[in-house]
């Protein structure tokens, strides 16, 4: 299953219709124009609440001292600087992102605190990872895979890079498990968070494509179906916030 056409060679771009190979593009744009604000809107869009879902993401990695971890769409590096701490001198993270305005910011953030001796800072594509094969103990993904042009072909390329025995943690929005809360979540996401893009961040129109690219993002059973297809055995999903996100995770026979 994969977001792209291959008869039309079209993709979505939150609820646009795109030629695929302009998506990567355009998404490019959305982060440079939010890198900067990036951390402060996640906490007033989430009230606080993104650092929960993280800290759950942190508990179900497994990740011990000397592992080594993949934090991929890694931006500012809440989840690679946790990793940091518990993988020790013996360990290694390294923090991947496409975009070079969000790595630069997730670096410049990690460096400032001190904790980045063991984190490498990666451009990468999640489609074609450059690591050999074998190489990670844990891949992290957070936030990032709805915005990934063929989410097929990455998990492919996640699995590629994983130790046997290794394991996937894929957080990301997702489908609301109420009727009710559904309705409150789009009146929320369509309403109020372009707004205050526009009033934090000066950039409405990058908060309103977030806000499409989580509707167009595969709901729960699809996505533990993609990484079944992709090749993951066991995999699983907790929803948090009644489903708003999802946690999944698959792991490589």
């Amino acid at each position: 299953m994969s977001e792209s056409n291959s008869q039309s060679n079209t993709t979505h771009f939150g609820f646009e219709t795109v030629k695929t190979e302009e998506k990567a593009g355009k998404v490019a744009d959305v982060f440079h124009s939010v890198a900067a604000k990036y951390d402060l809107m996640n906490d007033l869009m989430s009230g606080g609440i993104h650092r929960l879902w993280k800290r759950l993401t942190i508990e179900l990695s497994g990740v011990r001292a000397g592992h080594h971890v993949l934090d991929i769409a890694g931006g500012t590096g809440d989840l690679s600087a946790k990793f940091s701490r518990i993988v020790g001198e013996d360990g290694l993270v390294v923090l991947a992102d496409i975009n070079d305005s969000m790595l630069k910011v997730g670096r410049d953030k990690l460096l400032d605190s001190g904790v980045a001796g063991n984190i490498h800072f990666t451009q990468a594509d999640a489609q074609y990872l450059p690591y050999p094969d074998n190489s990670f103990d844990c891949i992290t993904i957070a936030f990032g895979l709805r915005n990934v042009t063929d989410k097929a072909l990455a998990m492919r390329s996640m699995l590629r890079v994983l130790k046997p025995g290794g394991r996937l943690l894929v957080l990301e929005f997702s489908k609301p498990t109420s009727e009710l809360l559904g309705k409150a979540y789009d009146f929320y996401s369509f309403k109020l968070l372009p707004k205050m893009g526009e009033l934090v961040a000066s950039d409405a129109d990058s908060y309103r494509y977030l806000a499409e690219s989580i509707r167009m993002h595969p709901d729960q059973e699809s996505l533990k179906e993609m990484m079944q297809d992709a090749g993951f055995d066991n995999c699983s999903y907790h929803n948090m916030t009644g489903g708003i996100v999802a946690l999944h995770r698959g792991f490589k026979a």
